[in-house]
């Protein structure tokens, strides 16, 4: 693998940010868990009040159309926070499936403020000890631990629109989409529809698939992929020492013509460069990688910041 780096300079111990390229989606009804339960790659059947959900639609051929980050809001009341350019087509796709539940889906974006927390931030906000996808109510507001980036806790802050914003020093949407990138959780947007299966991002590892619960649309491919060794690509965190897009290809230093892998998120470090999560041919990573060329913009890998899930 390619020589890691240290990382760059670490988060603010402190920040609040608007997170203005997310929405919300809103399912209500007394069937609205058990629709979501049948459509998306996680478990809703069980789902309390005091967890969230990693989660991600499928097609059929169980490439990501979305992710999203799912909680209750009440007994009847499933709220979605996914990309906001995602949005509309995945309104429009779970809304295919409805049928007969007992569930409706709208865009409730309006509705809702949502803010993202960092360091003492999300402290103060959660208990400490407290894992990933914990979810807590304060008043009006729902709070989702999400993972760490740099050692930095990071939460989710959603309140109905007109509520204050929560308590913490302002801090730039920027700071906080590059602590995204450091978490190593992709959230998926326009770029890479159906480029993925969910191991290919990892999400088996950090909560986003059930490999217990029932039938979903792509379930036999996210099956057949974690128990039958078929999984050749996985997700990377990694720094180049300019701009990155996403959607970008990778390719190895030797090879011009075949890609080995995709630039699934980015975001300008602090200490200079970008950061990126990369999805990457496993047997690539030995090598030396570029962006959009064999000689394009290099690629350094760093460590995730967790294990990956070797045992279901």
């Amino acid at each position: 693998m390619n020589d890691k780096q240290p990382a760059p300079s670490t988060l603010p111990r402190d920040g609040v940010s608007p997170l203005n390229h997310l929405g919300v989606i809103r399912v209500a009804g007394e069937d609205a868990a058990k629709f979501l339960h049948g459509q998306l790659t996680q478990d809703f059947a069980l789902l309390d009040e005091q967890h969230a959900r990693l989660a991600a639609l499928l097609t059929a051929k169980g490439r990501m159309l979305a992710s999203c980050i799912a909680f209750k809001r009440s007994d009847a009341e499933v709220l979605l926070v996914c990309a906001r350019d995602l949005l509309a087509p995945t309104l429009k796709r779970l809304s295919m499936f409805v049928l007969r539940a007992k569930a409706r889906l709208s865009d409730a974006s309006g509705d809702y403020a949502l803010y993202g927390l960092l360091g003492d931030a999300a402290r103060a906000a959660l208990p400490e000890g407290d894992e990933p996808w914990a979810k807590a109510d304060l008043g009006d507001a729902s709070v989702v631990r999400l993972y760490p980036a740099d050692g930095q806790p990071r939460a989710l802050w959603l309140a109905p629109a007109a509520s204050p914003a929560p308590a913490g020093a302002p801090t730039s949407e920027a700071l906080w989409l590059w602590s995204e990138v450091r978490s190593g959780v992709a959230t998926l947007t326009a770029p890479v529809v159906e480029a993925f299966v969910p191991q290919m991002l990892n999400y088996e590892s950090v909560g986003g698939v059930n490999f217990k619960k029932g039938c979903y649309p792509g379930q036999e491919v996210v099956a057949r992929s974690q128990f039958r060794g078929t999984l050749k690509r996985r997700a990377y965190l990694a720094h180049a020492p300019a701009p990155v897009a996403v959607g970008a290809e990778v390719f190895a230093q030797d090879d011009a013509e075949q890609p080995v892998g995709l630039v699934v998120q980015a975001a300008a470090a602090p200490g200079g460069g970008v950061d990126a999560l990369v999805s990457l041919q496993i047997a690539a990573t030995a090598g030396a990688l570029q962006v959009g060329a064999a000689q394009g913009v290099p690629l350094t890998l760093l460590p995730l910041p967790y294990a990956l899930l070797e045992d279901i």
